[in-house]
């Protein structure tokens, strides 16, 4: 698997299909365009895009595959410029960690919040898990994680936003029809549940199908949300995940509200107190009231 592989996947999700991202993108031909996708797919060893009424769109694995080609891409690119810095002075090193899939939103305003100070800097980035991210947070190897609230005493967190919770279910489903959802009416459906790696998403939505008075026996567990995404289109079943995966899902599955008041889930900026970072102190200092990251003035 090469870089191009993955620029021509990215190319011919966002241009909706093969000519398109051939003739705009990529100006190359469609069939040798066509015989490189499926040389990733064979790489990958599951099929990525699927033709559809629309053009073509991501399967479940292409859309999972998406998010890591778009941040494989941008790390390129990163170690690029890093290779460029190695001859000169040496610049202060700033590491950021994302949730899987936040990285998608978040990267870009946090670049242009740090605004000109991102010249003066090597720009490190990472993602994977709360728990995970928290932890290097906690020794030292990250300064700052865009996560959820883990339970660490040296950490301080800012907060960005909550993430409502929402169904996750087959769009064929009989309730899918509904503009919101009750809980309560999925209780003989397969519940796709949470293993221990996201635990305060785990017990947000255990809490509140308690609340409900809905079983929380999972048929199944997951680790994180394209996981979940997957078992919805393979066994039936549904998940409550944070409203951010329905940007994620494939045709076959659909998101819902839930009906009445529905549970949320912070989204913070995670940072260890004692870190004196003069960037991280910048950044802390463009965040506004809102908890948005504000770009730089001027």
């Amino acid at each position: 698997m090469e870089l191009r592989h993955l620029r021509y996947f990215i190319a011919v999700v966002e241009e909706g299909g093969l000519t398109a991202a051939a003739e705009r993108r990529l100006h190359t031909s469609q069939p040798s365009l066509s015989r490189q996708i499926r040389d990733l797919e064979y790489e990958v060893g599951f099929p990525l895009l699927t033709r559809t009424t629309h053009g073509v769109e991501p399967t479940v694995a292409g859309r999972a595959f998406l998010d890591h080609a778009r941040l494989a891409v941008a790390q390129a690119s990163t170690a690029v410029e890093a290779a460029r810095r190695a001859a000169r002075p040496e610049k202060p090193v700033f590491r950021m960690g994302f949730l899987i899939g936040e990285e998608v939103d978040w990267l870009a305003k946090v670049t242009r919040a740090l605004g000109d100070d991102l010249a003066r800097l090597e720009l490190r980035v990472s993602s994977g898990y709360s728990p995970q991210l928290a932890d290097e947070v906690e020794q030292g190897k990250l300064d700052v994680v865009i996560i959820r609230r883990e339970p660490k005493p040296g950490l301080a967190y800012r907060l960005l936003g909550r993430e409502p919770i929402v169904v996750i279910l087959p769009s064929d489903h009989v309730l899918a029809k509904q503009s919101e959802i009750d809980v309560s009416d999925l209780k003989d459906d397969p519940f796709i549940g949470f293993s221990d790696v996201p635990h305060v998403l785990r017990d947000i939505v255990g809490d509140y199908m308690k609340q409900r008075g809905v079983p929380v026996a999972p048929a199944q567990t997951i680790d994180n949300f394209a996981m979940g995404i997957s078992l919805v289109a393979s066994t039936r079943g549904y998940a409550l995940l944070p409203a951010y995966a329905a940007n994620f899902l494939p045709w076959s599955v659909v998101s819902r509200p839930l009906k009445g008041e529905a549970p949320a889930i912070d989204l913070v900026l995670g940072y260890h107190r004692a870190n004196s970072s003069p960037i991280l102190l910048a950044l802390l200092d463009r965040l506004n009231a809102g908890g948005e990251i504000a770009e730089k003035a001027g």
